[in-house]
């Protein structure tokens, strides 16, 4: 790709700037940069940064909810910026209920209050990106900025249908992991979030009604993972993703299919490069619509094209925020096929949270709900998920009745969100050694080239599996486990003085090769800096890091 020009002053910038750092990893220097960097990402509507999309390129668009007026201050910006404002074709009550495909341009969804972006192209706010920078505004006494995110989500599920994956038009049709209530609750749980306890009751009052709409999004039908009591990842479009520019992606995938037959789980079928009419109606079916979609019509190779179920798990895939893993079929082609450990303990958390919601507002037929809809889930989560035999967690594939073998870190979400039993947890902490290396917890025990495999770590599993071993008495393991992944950002800063979107657990740096999916190891990073931060509050609490580091597993 040519460079353009105005990159060139960036880049030389960024290699000046290296040099000034030294090579001893300083957490004063980490943290001065975090203190700096929520400025950087911060965004807003009225501002013309907040419009560009790299992902997309194009003439901006701010779309408003059906029949919403136009702010003042958005009318001045879009004049300044030079971008359209139009309200979207109708009001959403669902995701899915408005086809992006059919809206005229792409463009930004409005939301009324700041926000902080992951950084790089990712320039809009994230569904489950949002909740760990939540928690790291709350630790830098940013209460106000981490309010407005929290305000902000709950504008998405009153006007856009849920939790988006991210405020763009063709994110309507998916959310992400389901964390709007853990970010209430962060925000709920610091004093210095509101004026005044009827001003905090008054605020949940408003909010609850909300978050129930936005639980709802994963009890829908197409959400359910068949009859197990238990949901699954699933995005109600069709085909290729709006977002996707051309068909590289896609046709890597085929390559890879073709090159591996045995690990092929079904997702190609014969098909012609040019299809005829009859064929093309076909392919609507069994494929994707090669007349609506450019991307569509370039993805073939070798005489194969893509199946449909295939590119639904595509979608479900992104909406898990895993994009891209093998751990749910190769590219993760198979993501809506899964009961996952991961996403129902989240619901789990979700409906315990409601529950203390409704109690908090004296709502005692929903509280008594919400009790028993967590604990059913919860012995789902036993019956389809615990596996005694191994002492761990397993995705289970309800299409096929089977569970996965191949180990995964969201076998620690279950302790994050209090829904295993001590002895469950006692023999959990034993499987930390699949995972834990000298910079923390990779994703997987597999090397597939893909970002969300081994041996790469992630800001938000290694807090999930951190706080959840800390809240079930394992505190020298998630202190040794914090002292590692803090580690590992702190000795990248020190190499470059950037923090980024991923690191390489067995290397502990940022040396991050993908060969399959994303390759790019994005700096910014939200989710990064507030995990860093709350990890240090949990080092801190215990006295900060141990000079040698001690058995893993150890007992509470």
């Amino acid at each position: 790709m040519k460079v353009r020009p105005y990159f060139i002053p960036c880049v030389c910038t960024l290699l000046a700037a290296t040099t000034a750092f030294a090579a001893t990893p300083d957490p004063a220097r980490t943290r001065s940069y975090i203190d700096h960097a929520w400025n950087t990402l911060t965004r807003s509507v009225d501002e013309c940064r907040a419009l560009v999309d790299p992902k997309v390129p194009s003439h901006s668009i701010v779309y408003l909810p059906a029949q919403v007026a136009t702010p003042a201050s958005l009318a001045a910006s879009a004049r300044r910026c030079r971008v359209k404002v139009e309200n979207l074709p109708a009001p959403i009550r669902h995701l899915g209920d408005i086809d992006p495909t059919k809206l005229p341009a792409q463009g930004l969804l409005y939301l009324p209050y700041p926000y902080v972006v992951p950084g790089g192209m990712f320039n809009e706010m994230y569904g489950w990106d949002s909740y760990f920078i939540v928690l790291g505004l709350v630790a830098d006494h940013r209460e106000a900025l981490a309010l407005d995110m929290v305000n902000n989500a709950l504008y998405e599920v009153e006007h856009y249908g849920g939790v988006l994956n991210a405020n763009r038009t063709y994110y309507l049709t998916r959310s992400q992991p389901p964390l709007l209530s853990a970010m209430m609750t962060a925000v709920l749980e610091d004093p210095a979030s509101f004026k005044d306890a009827a001003a905090k009751k008054a605020w949940l009052e408003h909010a609850y009604p909300l978050a129930v709409r936005n639980y709802e999004v994963w009890t829908r039908k197409q959400h359910l993972a068949g009859d197990t009591g238990l949901s699954r990842y699933f995005d109600y479009g069709h085909g290729p993703v709006i977002e996707a520019q051309n068909s590289d992606y896609y046709v890597g995938v085929i390559r890879w299919l073709l090159a591996h037959p045995s690990e092929n789980p079904g997702y190609l079928i014969k098909a012609p490069q040019h299809p005829d009419a009859a064929e093309a109606e076909k392919l609507q079916t069994t494929s994707c619509d090669v007349t609506a979609s450019k991307v569509c019509a370039g993805d073939w190779l070798d005489g194969y094209r893509l199946t449909a179920d295939y590119y639904l798990g595509d979608r479900a895939m992104r909406e898990s925020g895993f994009d891209t893993d093998f751990h749910f079929g190769p590219w993760g082609g198979s993501t809506h096929h899964y009961a996952g450990a991961g996403l129902n303990s989240l619901l789990y958390r979700y409906e315990r949270d409601l529950h203390d919601f409704a109690t908090e507002l004296g709502k005692t037929s929903d509280a008594e709900r919400w009790a028993h809809a967590a604990e059913a889930r919860r012995a789902a989560i036993d019956k389809y998920l615990w596996h005694a035999d191994q002492g761990r967690y397993m995705d289970w594939d309800f299409v096929t009745g089977k569970a996965s073998t191949d180990p995964y870190l969201t076998m620690f979400y279950p302790l994050w969100a209090g829904a295993a039993s001590k002895q469950q947890a006692a023999a959990l902490v034993k499987q930390l050694p699949l995972f834990e290396h000298k910079g923390g917890l990779a994703m997987s025990t597999r090397d597939t080239g893909a970002q969300w495999d081994a041996p790469f770590g992630w800001a938000p599993t290694n807090w999930i599996a951190a706080k959840g071993l800390d809240d079930y008495g394992f505190k020298t393991d998630a202190v040794r486990i914090s002292c590692e992944f803090t580690g590992t950002i702190d000795r990248s800063f020190a190499k470059d003085g950037t923090i980024r979107e991923k690191y390489n657990m067995v290397l502990g740096n940022a040396d991050v090769k993908i060969t399959a999916g994303y390759k790019t190891n994005v700096i910014g990073f939200g989710w990064t800096n507030g995990v860093y931060l709350k990890m240090h509050q949990l080092i801190d609490a215990d006295g900060g890091c141990p000079a040698t580091a001690p058995a893993r597993g150890s007992a509470p």
